[in-house]
């Protein structure tokens, strides 16, 4: 039956570099689950960047950038033979049981979980298997800068939207809420937000603008046993970025993400 695989020879086109796109399944039923703080739990943007940081000791990409629930992969260097079958269904995967792991082994989602259960320590079973799907995305350099600004500009609406829903959501209702932001521009969204006292503009940057990994230069000390003395060497260590700067095609060269 070999003759009915008929996609298991599709590539990316040759020479191409590509990003690959995760997105989290049903991860609003998984924030109830969790119990997560809104609009930012820190326990769960941990968990994907620890994921991130993992996938990039795996599978060696030149950028990682995660916001939300999403994960924004660049290769240029791209292992299968570019087979895409292989590619989203290996990555997915991959992800898929790198998060969900780091999720049950984190104490404060634990114990939520246990409190959910009956207290014999089975409240973990009350967590239904966590998967991502996963997108292939070939693009050039000039694509590359654009397609990056676009997923960082997602990640300051929603932080925007974030805030203002769930700010509004404490004394009002959903469908209330719903229908006062319905429409609402920019600038009305930021003055609901400073009539309470709140400037989204200096919440944490990881907020605005998410998380980034790359390589970056470290010095490491070591010990020359010949000429019996303490040394330094610079090393290359993947960096999660917590105070990411605006994307530019200068960001993307600067840390030499792009050539």
């Amino acid at each position: 039956m070999k003759e009915c695989e008929i996609f298991s020879d599709l590539r990316v086109p040759c020479g191409s570099k590509i990003v690959i796109r995760a997105d989290g399944r049903n991860f609003s039923h998984l924030s109830s689950d969790l119990n997560l703080d809104k609009p930012y739990d820190l326990y769960f943007v941990n968990a994907m960047v620890d994921t991130c940081l993992e996938f990039f000791m795996e599978f060696s990409p030149r950028f990682i950038y995660t916001f939300s629930d999403e994960i924004n992969i660049f290769l240029d260097e791209i292992p299968f033979g570019g087979r895409l079958e292989k590619l989203d269904s290996v990555f997915a995967s991959f992800i898929s049981g790198s998060f969900t792991c780091k999720i049950y082994h984190n104490q404060k989602f634990s114990e939520i979980l246990e409190a959910q259960g009956d207290g014999d320590g089975e409240g973990t079973d009350s967590l239904k298997p966590v998967s991502f799907d996963s997108r292939v995305i070939p693009l050039d350099n000039e694509g590359l800068v654009t397609y990056f600004k676009g997923r960082q500009n997602d990640a300051w609406r929603n932080c925007l939207n974030g805030y203002a829903y769930w700010t509004l959501r404490q004394k009002r209702g959903k469908e209330e809420v719903m229908k006062i932001l319905d429409e609402k521009k920019s600038s009305e969204i930021h003055e609901i937000l400073f009539e309470r006292g709140i400037n989204v503009a200096e919440v944490p940057a990881w907020q605005r603008r998410g998380v980034g990994i790359y390589r970056k230069e470290v010095t490491v000390e070591g010990y020359n046993p010949v000429a019996k003395k303490h040394v330094e060497s610079i090393r290359c260590k993947p960096f999660a970025d917590w105070e990411l700067s605006i994307f530019s095609e200068e960001f993307f060269r600067l840390n030499h993400i792009m050539d």
